[in-house]
């Protein structure tokens, strides 16, 4: 049982997410959910203690209740911006494996927001990086460091094109070198299921944005050939999490 008198949420109160937890499992109140993603996501990004603690009942209402699923994947989404984000999400496993299988389904549905339930499936997955930074790849860019010179290498994939190019604030990108996507049959996980879940739903200019961002580019600054993905998590994942 959580003691919610030790429970800090977002706005550095106790108490009050219990309440509201309590008033959203009898009935939807739109005013109650309101509050409920101040506290528990403030501004869509912000997690606390209390985020985590809600998660178990958070993940009993999903089922029948978008907010609460939507709620719970954000929170997930925001797990490296806690300190003890990690440890705390390791409390519910059972809760995050159900999350992870309901947007899975809704996503077989091919809804409209497409793009921001795939985000929630890769931090439901662990992928954290990649839920913070993949987008719908009509105009995406990763700045990478090259990791053999250390150049900064700006990646794009989009309608502008799909080129590792060195980034100028005045002439824009420079140097532009044709990105390598990698074969759909040689992708690895988590490019691999990344990519079979975008075509399985449909989403075409999705599943071939993955295969750029997992495959490979030249570093405009010495011509070495590296590994996008990894160059990626590199930039963004502490090094115990490294995985790409």
């Amino acid at each position: 049982m959580t003691d919610w008198t030790q429970v800090v949420d977002a706005h550095g109160a106790v108490g009050r997410v219990p309440l509201l937890l309590d008033q959203v499992e009898r009935e939807e109140v739109p005013e109650a959910w309101d509050e409920l993603w101040d506290r528990l996501c403030l501004h869509g990004e912000t997690v606390s203690a209390a985020s985590f603690a809600a998660l178990p009942r958070l993940a009993a209402l999903a089922p029948a209740c978008a907010q609460a699923l939507e709620l719970a994947s954000a929170i997930v989404r925001g797990t490296l911006r806690h300190p003890d984000g990690e440890a705390l999400l390791a409390g519910c496993p059972n809760e995050v494996d159900r999350l992870r299988e309901l947007v899975d389904q809704k996503l077989r549905t091919r809804p409209a927001d497409y793009n921001r339930l795939f985000g929630d499936l890769l931090a439901l997955a662990g992928q954290y990086h990649w839920s913070a930074s993949m987008g719908d790849f009509t105009d995406d860019f990763y700045a990478v460091s090259c990791p053999d010179c250390e150049a900064e290498v700006n990646i794009a994939v989009g309608d502008y094109g799909c080129y590792a190019a060195i980034r100028d604030w005045d002439q824009g990108d420079t140097e532009r070198r044709p990105l390598r996507p990698a074969p759909a049959e040689e992708l690895r996980d988590p490019g691999r299921w990344m990519h079979h879940t975008a075509g399985r739903d449909g989403q075409q200019r999705l599943a071939e944005g993955i295969r750029y961002v997992f495959g490979r580019a030249e570093c405009p600054a010495c011509a070495s050939v590296f590994n996008i993905a990894e160059a990626h998590t590199t930039a963004n994942l502490p090094p115990a999490l490294e995985t790409y």
